[in-house]
């Protein structure tokens, strides 16, 4: 799969079909808008290509409502490598681009990266203040001579899909086993092992504290069944997501067990994949409540299956 970061400087020489939008979590409803331009540019003869962003516009836009992120950028080019698309081009939004008629928008695909189809989803909205529609696209391909498809929306309990629902189950419900089903991947977080409190050290539960990137969006607090992928390998996990209230921690931490791994962490990357919500974050009377229950939790994590759907 090609990469690039191009704002219409370079000429592609290859027809093209593109499919558009800004695929944060490449859930259900934006995998199948991607497999629909992979198939029609094999039928076709041409390359299939992703045109999205590489940080969200409403960052550049409007930052107190820029959204947190499902899915960190290296991810969704794994994803998108395994899907067998052939072209990503991940743009930095910045001014200059946020300042783009809609019109001139289209004009630059055409122009750039020679289009025979574009490929959207049916509520599509682009160019300057997102004055561009499925109406305008289609004028335009009659006129420039590209096809449009229009992907309608893929629907779960009677809701669309997409990456604001998604969202919202991740931060207020933290039903992971509702959020896998709608993404081609459990949910993810990653990052370096930095030093906590090492509390659960002393109570026999050394946990890795996750140094977890800020723009990514953050499960409701409590505690989760996760396998962890370390050095290639996935072991069973607990992970605790909120304020530690048992001994008054006032600071956000995400801690993960690690069931069968002793190892210093330390400094290391791992990747935490969230599978099932156990139990709400509580306090606890005494340290003796707490390791109780952890070891409720454990015995839970143990007789749940170990493996990793990583399906696109």
């Amino acid at each position: 799969m090609i990469v690039m970061e191009d704002s219409f400087k370079k000429i592609l020489k290859q027809d093209t079909y593109i499919a558009l939008g800004s695929f944060d979590g490449l859930h259900i409803g934006h995998m199948s808008l991607i497999d629909k331009t992979i198939k029609l540019a094999k039928k076709n003869n041409a390359k299939s290509m992703v045109f999205t962003f590489k940080n969200h516009p409403l960052a550049t836009i409007n930052s107190d409502l820029a959204p947190k992120l499902i899915m960190e950028n290296d991810t969704k080019l794994e994803v998108l490598e395994n899907s067998g698309l052939d072209i990503i081009n991940m743009v930095g939004f910045n001014e200059e681009f946020m300042k783009l008629g809609p019109e001139d928008f289209v004009i630059n695909l055409v122009e750039h990266y020679r289009p025979k189809g574009l490929i959207v989803g049916f509520n599509y909205r682009f160019g300057y203040k997102n004055l561009g529609d499925v109406e305008l696209l289609k004028k335009m391909g009659k006129n420039l001579g590209f096809s449009l498809y229009v992907i309608d929306p893929i629907k779960f309990k009677g809701h669309i899909v997409s990456s604001s629902l998604i969202r919202n189950i991740i931060c207020d419900e933290g039903d992971m086993k509702k959020v896998n089903k709608l993404l081609t991947r459990p949910f993810m977080m990653q990052g370096n092992v930095v030093k906590g409190k090492q509390l659960g050290r002393k109570l026999g539960f050394p946990t890795a504290n996750l140094d977890y990137d800020k723009r990514l969006v953050i499960p409701r607090g409590g505690v989760y069944y996760t396998i962890v992928e370390y050095d290639k390998n996935i072991f069973r996990g607990i992970t605790n997501v909120g304020y530690n209230p048992t001994v008054h921690d006032n600071k956000l931490s995400i801690e993960t067990y690690i069931l069968d791994l002793n190892e210093d962490l330390y400094n290391k990357n791992i990747k935490i994949y969230y599978i099932d919500r156990i139990r709400d974050e509580k306090k606890f009377d005494s340290l003796q409540e707490l390791m109780d229950e952890l070891k409720r939790n454990k015995a839970f994590a143990k007789k749940q299956k170990l493996e990793l759907n990583l399906k696109n």
